[in-house]
């Protein structure tokens, strides 16, 4: 339950959420006031309490909290066109005056100076929160900027300009020089150029990795995830938007579109955005570029579907736990979940969700917030979508409200090196309603075992994404080295809610065991059952719902069991998953696999009010495995789906061919 004072809720606007511009404004309210609570002398800083610190120190941790609540701030203000009834930014005002007197190298907050900020350097974290600052500050200038002392604005600029002449990290970083160079030219004078040349920087930066179709990666030749939309794309939309330049929206604002065709299908029935990337902690950002497409215009989306999806994730994480008692934001995902934190997270890093309500620039007479909120494109109908840039396919049931991610694309591996396997980029599949494995037998992977050590997936060859299918292959890795000679070819073929999983492995000695796992259920508690060559869990989730994971064997496997997960996932405490194992036989043998994800709700109150009453998982809950045609011929693996078309699949060494075929008309 929330800990922040909501309005009533209003069904008929917004059917499926209840909320409305009023609760975004109350949630920002709320979040602000808490968080001020903890602002030190001058307000200058604002240290929250938490866990631990990140790797940049306490004193960098302080300005994140400065900076990112002060964006929080901005939207809300600037919405309201400079109303600040709780007088939000005398508080901001009074901080830059007192943290930039003095800017210091010293990482940690002390007593001898609790007020300065960390001076802007290479690759640091303050650069980050510049950007930040310079976006506040744009954004509410008349009400604020145009209202400081001249001394205040030169050290403030001062400040900033750090950003322009420090280098940052390798990837979307570039656009944090590029944001505070737009607000330094609109505020003049560029004596030197640097604000100007930021900006170009920026842009130039960026585009070496943009792979088209709305899709960027992030530095790292194939690392793909939230960012794309709230950094890649949200930044340069909204400095055209800001700077009235039509030449770049006409740029940024189609490939923002077309980004959005296929982002908006990963929000799940509940409002939950898609469980994969690094900083997920940053939790409802994920709406910006939701909104950053309502507010420029460069949207497939309506008005009501907007925002039933921006709403329905906010509401998601405020229902489940996201603030504490104090309410402030958390470093976890609903509650507290530190293992998917990554270390330069801290204690203020997850108001970066503050990016979440850039919707509230919208006046409150734009359509986005009166018309009546429209179904998400995950309610409409059953659909399985391909994101070939990414190398995804997007898997979504209207039944459950749950949305798949089969991963055949991202791996989030640097250009010079191979790392171990990131659980949250390198999984075969991701959702909206499961967390990756963080500690101890992966889920959603598949591996072959030499001396008793799962292999790692490594670097990821996407092998293309179509009509319900993507593919790929990678060069099986033990204790940081390839295994020699050893390929895994593989292909997900999608309908409905069913998986067919096809794992072709060549050149490892025979009798080599192969492992794959299935989506690891996570709840309260969990319930697991083995029946020949399927395996099942069960968890039951806070939310009242039953999440059934299961496997069968097709073609190849030998056993199927489940395993717990002794430190549970985001998701819960309790988890557990499937798994199936087999052995080569020669030097190519090929695995299939059914799987299959799906919720059941079976009690409390949800979004859409309903109810009903729970008996037991096994009793309720059919086995859950295809109900579709499934052969296997040689390395042909052909799918029938209920509308009698056919995917054939056929497997070689790094190479999948995938044809569609469909019933003859009967009229």
């Amino acid at each position: 339950m929330s800990s922040i004072p909501l309005p009533p809720e209003d069904r008929v606007l917004s059917p499926r959420t209840g909320w409305t511009r009023a609760h975004w404004e109350a949630v920002a309210d709320g979040l602000l006031t808490s968080a001020l609570r903890h602002a030190g002398p001058g307000h200058a800083l604002i240290a929250l309490p938490g866990p631990r610190p990140s790797v940049s120190g306490t004193r960098s941790d302080a300005l994140e909290g400065f900076a990112r609540t002060f964006l929080l701030a901005a939207f809300r203000i600037a919405g309201a066109a400079g109303d600040d009834p709780h007088g939000f930014l005398s508080r901001y005002a009074e901080g830059l005056a007192a943290g930039t007197r003095t800017p210091t190298t010293d990482r940690d907050l002390t007593r001898g100076d609790p007020v300065s900020w960390l001076a802007v350097g290479d690759r640091n974290q303050p650069m980050v929160e510049a950007a930040s600052i310079a976006l506040a500050l744009r954004l509410t200038r008349p009400w604020l900027w145009d209202r400081l002392d001249d001394p205040v604005r030169e050290r403030v600029r001062a400040w900033l300009a750090g950003a322009l002449h420090h280098t940052p990290v390798d990837n979307n970083w570039w656009l944090f020089p590029f944001t505070v160079g737009g607000f330094l030219t609109e505020v003049g004078p560029d004596a030197d150029g640097a604000a100007r040349a930021a900006v170009e920087r920026g842009l130039a930066k960026i585009e070496q990795w943009y792979l088209g179709d709305g899709w960027y990666t992030d530095g790292r030749p194939r690392a793909f995830d939230h960012y794309n939309g709230w950094a890649f794309h949200l930044y340069p939309v909204l400095h055209a938007h800001l700077a009235g330049a039509r030449h770049l929206m006409d740029v940024y604002g189609p490939r923002l579109r077309t980004h959005l065709d296929g982002y908006s299908r990963t929000f799940g029935a509940d409002g939950s955005p898609m469980h994969q990337g690094r900083s997920l902690t940053y939790r409802f950002a994920a709406t910006a570029p939701l909104w950053a497409g309502a507010l420029t215009g460069h949207t497939p989306l309506a008005p009501g579907t907007t925002r039933r999806l921006a709403s329905g994730s906010l509401r998601h994480f405020v229902d489940r736990g996201a603030t504490d008692a104090d309410g402030l934001l958390t470093l976890g995902w609903h509650g507290p979940h530190l293992p998917l934190v990554q270390e330069y997270s801290g204690p203020a890093s997850p108001y970066w969700a503050s990016k979440g309500f850039l919707g509230l620039l919208l006046p409150p007479d734009h359509p986005v917030w009166t018309a009546a909120e429209e179904p998400a494109p995950v309610e409409r109908a059953d659909a399985v979508v391909p994101l070939p840039r990414p190398g995804w396919l997007i898997q979504s049931t209207a039944a459950d409200g749950v949305v798949r991610l089969h991963n055949h694309g991202s791996d989030d591996q640097p250009a010079d090196q191979v790392l171990p396997d990131d659980p949250l980029y390198a999984r075969l599949a991701h959702s909206t309603a499961t967390g990756p494995v963080l500690d101890g037998a992966p889920d959603n992977h598949v591996g072959v075992l030499v001396d008793g050590e799962l292999s790692l997936r490594g670097r990821i060859r996407p092998l293309g994404a179509g009509e319900g299918w993507a593919a790929s292959a990678h060069r099986p890795r033990v204790r940081g080295a390839e295994l020699p000679g050893v390929t895994v070819t593989s292909v997900v073929l999608a309908a409905g809610a069913d998986e067919i999983h096809a794992h072709l492995v060549t050149g490892a000695q025979p009798g080599t065991e192969v492992r794959h796992s299935g989506w690891a259920a996570a709840g309260t508690t969990v319930a697991e059952s083995t029946d020949g060559l399927s395996a099942r869990v069960v968890a039951t989730t806070p939310g009242g719902t039953w999440l059934t994971s299961s496997m069968r064997n097709v073609h190849g496997y030998a056993a199927a069991a489940t395993r717990p997960v002794p430190s549970g996932t985001a998701y819960g405490t309790a988890a557990a998953l499937p798994v199936l194992t087999g052995t080569t036989g020669g030097t190519a043998t090929l695995f299939v696999a059914a799987t299959k994800l799906a919720a059941t709700k079976v009690s409390a109150t949800g979004l859409s009010g309903a109810t009903s009453s729970p008996t037991t998982p096994f009793s309720a809950e059919p086995q859950g495995l295809p109900a579709l045609s499934v052969h296997v011929e040689g390395a042909r693996v052909r799918l029938r789906r209920p509308d009698g078309t056919e995917l054939e699949a056929v497997l070689a060494p790094e190479a999948v061919t995938v044809t569609v075929k469909r019933p003859l008309s009967s009229g």
